[in-house]
């Protein structure tokens, strides 16, 4: 009986036409207990069978090129580009002792001055078929030390930004792998420093045009070697614009440390500030305008460095631009180079002069009255 009720009520589906299914244009597929596989990533197995060689004649045209025959080799890159194939990073080093792999190591991620920095060191990586790591030592010698230590044997090469190593240890890394060194001379050392003096000299022919007499420095962190040079600079060529300069110590190299200093600036009556860098300027000008102190008005400031978002303050920053991006490419090429014992001399022939320059916004005018 339930059969026949079955069938029936199957016969008069079969005399309406069409299936629910059908009606509403769906159609179930076929349940397959062999679910589709993914096809096989090619191997260096099926690459040399489709070049007639050896795997190993394989991982040599591929690791190491120029080192077997030019016509094999080309057969070979050819059945690779036909399979879509890719060399393991890690097969890679294998035969090399690489991993095509550099590391960055800054004071700061958070500091937009390494932006254009990192732009351009991992373009220049890129060209060179190097992956470029990160890596943050919180503006501390101890975090830098170990963060090294941690990520050395992982990588062919590795470059300090703003380090706050000491010059030795740097040296004992030197000995290891190869180092570059970036906004800091170190002897013995491949170093990528930009020329200050053309930077300093039109930041204080500038303001001394406005009239000022009076200057102070807000430097950066006790360890820092780009801030004692340009504290240096500073000292030495201010007298040679009729000025005098004093150097005021901050709590730390960001907005909150030259909002912090604005206290010791007032303290020291003078009517220009050049801080060690932007953000330091950018905290100390925001401080200033909300106490209801002039700018340029009562106070000038100067930045350093031109990071993104300077120019959105108000008034504009004023500040010493440095090419960040070409000192980060010129950095990796450097320390390529020493990878592939290349004696470049810190930078490739040809290359655009590391010159800073001022950059002149509404922060900077007349000394008050």
């Amino acid at each position: 009986m339930l059969e026949q009720t079955g069938r029936g009520a199957a016969g008069h589906d079969a005399q309406e036409g069409k299936s629910v299914a059908d009606e509403i244009g769906e159609v179930t597929p076929p349940i397959s207990s062999h679910p589709r596989r993914r096809k096989a990533a090619p191997t260096i197995y099926d690459v040399a069978r489709l070049a007639d060689v050896n795997p190993s004649t394989v991982s040599r045209a591929l690791s190491q090129p120029g080192r077997i025959n030019v016509k094999t080799e080309q057969r070979i890159l050819s059945a690779a580009k036909q399979l879509n194939y890719r060399l393991n990073p890690m097969a890679r080093a294998l035969p090399t002792g690489r991993t095509s792999t550099l590391a960055l190591l800054v004071a700061d991620i958070t500091n937009p001055m390494f932006f254009n920095v990192v732009r351009g060191a991992e373009r220049a990586a890129a060209r060179r078929g190097y992956i470029l790591v990160i890596v943050e030592s919180q503006e501390s010698g101890e975090r830098e030390a170990e963060a090294a230590q941690r990520v050395l044997p992982s990588v062919d090469a590795l470059v300090l930004v703003t380090s706050r190593l000491s010059a030795e240890s740097v040296r004992e890394l030197s000995e290891r792998k190869p180092i570059v060194v970036l906004n800091r001379h170190v002897d013995a050392v491949a170093s990528i420093v930009p020329d200050l003096e053309p930077g300093i000299d039109e930041a204080l022919a500038h303001l001394r045009s406005f009239g000022h007499k009076s200057l102070a420095f807000l430097s950066g962190p006790a360890t820092s070697w780009m801030s004692a040079t340009r504290w240096r600079l500073l000292f030495e060529k201010a007298p040679e614009y009729g000025m005098s300069v004093v150097e005021i110590p901050t709590s730390s190299p960001t907005v909150d440390g030259g909002r912090q200093a604005q206290a010791r600036v007032r303290a020291a009556g003078v009517s220009a500030v050049i801080a060690y860098n932007d953000l330091m300027a950018i905290g100390l000008l925001r401080e200033a305008v909300g106490q209801g102190i002039r700018v340029p008005g009562d106070l000038s400031i100067v930045g350093f460095d031109d990071i993104f978002g300077s120019d959105f303050t108000s008034p504009p920053l004023t500040t010493v631009r440095t090419p960040l991006d070409v000192i980060g490419r010129l950095a990796v090429e450097r320390a390529l180079d020493l990878i592939d014992d290349v004696d470049d001399d810190n930078g490739a022939d040809g290359a655009p002069p590391l010159t800073t320059e001022l950059i002149v916004r509404g922060s900077t005018g007349p000394a008050g009255r």
